[in-house]
C-alpha cells in the first residue's frame, strides 16, 4: 500500500488483507477535497459503477473512490465458501486499510446493497472521525423473505440463463463472485443475519435512497433506519425503481446525493462546526 499517490483517472491495484485489489481514482485528491468512496453491491465491481463515479464528481465536486472487494471484478479471489459474517469483516478488517491506503481525510462512504450494509457496519463499529456521513442505496440490514427469494431466482438464472455470461465480463473469476455471495445469502443459517443493531451507533448524517420496487428489500429495510437513527436522516423511495437506483435512475440519484454532500459542507462551514480528526 505504500506510495500510493491518488491521481485523476488512475487505476490499478492496492493491496489490504494480503490480498490485492482493484481500484480507480476520479476527480480531486484527498487533500484538495472531501472524498466519497464507493462500496458496490453483492455482484457489483469496479467496472460495474459504469460512469457513475465520473457523474459524482462533476455532480458534486468530491473526489471519488471506487475499488473491486476481494472475490470481485480484477481483484484477488477469496476463498469459499465465505464466511457469514463476510460484511462484518470487510467492514472492519479491510476497509480502514483502504482508507489509510487512499490518504483518507474526510468524506462519504456511499455504498449500494452489500456495500450500503458494510458502510453501514463500517460507520457503527469503528471510530473514524473522517467519516462525515453515509450515502446507503439500497441497504440491507436483515434478511427478508422477498429479498432471499429473489437471491433463488439469481441462481437459477445464473445456471441456466445468461446472468453467468453477463457477469464474466466484469469478474476474472466470475464463479468466485458470484457463488461468494449467492452461496453466503442462501444458506440456512443466513436467515438469522441481522446488523440493524448498527444504526443505534451512528453519529454522522445519513442520506438513504430506495426503489420503491426493489426485488431485493422492503421498505423495512428503510423503515428500520428511521426508527433508530440518533443523527439526522434524509430518505428518498423512488417510484418506478428497484434495486439500483443509480444504475436506473441516475439523475434523480445525483442529484439526492449532490445536494447531500453541499449541506454537510454547509455544516462544516458554518461558525462554531466542530471539525473531525484526520
Amino acid at each position: 500500500m505504500a506510495g500510493f499517490a491518488w491521481t485523476d483517472g488512475w487505476r490499478g491495484f492496492l493491496e489490504a488483507n494480503g490480498k490485492r485489489i482493484e481500484a480507480a481514482c476520479f476527480g480531486p485528491s484527498p487533500q484538495k477535497a472531501p472524498t466519497l468512496v464507493l462500496l458496490h453491491e453483492g455482484l457489483g465491481c469496479l467496472s460495474l459503477w459504469r460512469d457513475f463515479p465520473r457523474r459524482l464528481v462533476e455532480a458534486t465536486g468530491c473526489g471519488v473512490f471506487a475499488y473491486s472487494r476481494a472475490g470481485y471484478g480484477g481483484s484477488d479471489p477469496v476463498d469459499l465458501p465465505r464466511p457469514l459474517d463476510y460484511m462484518t469483516r470487510e467492514a472492519v478488517g479491510t476497509l480502514p486499510q483502504i482508507l489509510d491506503a487512499i490518504g483518507f481525510r474526510h468524506g462519504v462512504l456511499a455504498g449500494h446493497s452489500d456495500g450500503a450494509s458494510i458502510a453501514a457496519i463500517y460507520a457503527g463499529s469503528v471510530e473514524d472521525f473522517r467519516v462525515r456521513g453515509l450515502v446507503l442505496i439500497a441497504p440491507h440490514f436483515f434478511t427478508e423473505p422477498e429479498g432471499l427469494a429473489s437471491i433463488a431466482e439469481a441462481k437459477r438464472a445464473y445456471e441456466t440463463g445468461d446472468l453467468r455470461a453477463r457477469l464474466a465480463r466484469h469478474h476474472r473469476d466470475v464463479d468466485n463472485a458470484f457463488r461468494g455471495w449467492n452461496d453466503a445469502w442462501l444458506d440456512p443459517s443466513f436467515k438469522a443475519w441481522n446488523i440493524a443493531d448498527t444504526i443505534d451507533y451512528w453519529r454522522v448524517p445519513v442520506l438513504a435512497i430506495q426503489g420503491a420496487d426493489d426485488q431485493y428489500g422492503t421498505l423495512a429495510q428503510i423503515r428500520e433506519i428511521e426508527s433508530r437513527i440518533y443523527s439526522p436522516a434524509d430518505i428518498a423511495i423512488l417510484d418506478d425503481c428497484r434495486h439500483a437506483p443509480h444504475a436506473e435512475q441516475p439523475e434523480r440519484t445525483l442529484a439526492l446525493i449532490a445536494g447531500f454532500v453541499a449541506r454537510l459542507e454547509r455544516i462544516e462551514a458554518a461558525p462554531g462546526a466542530q471539525a473531525g480528526t484526520g
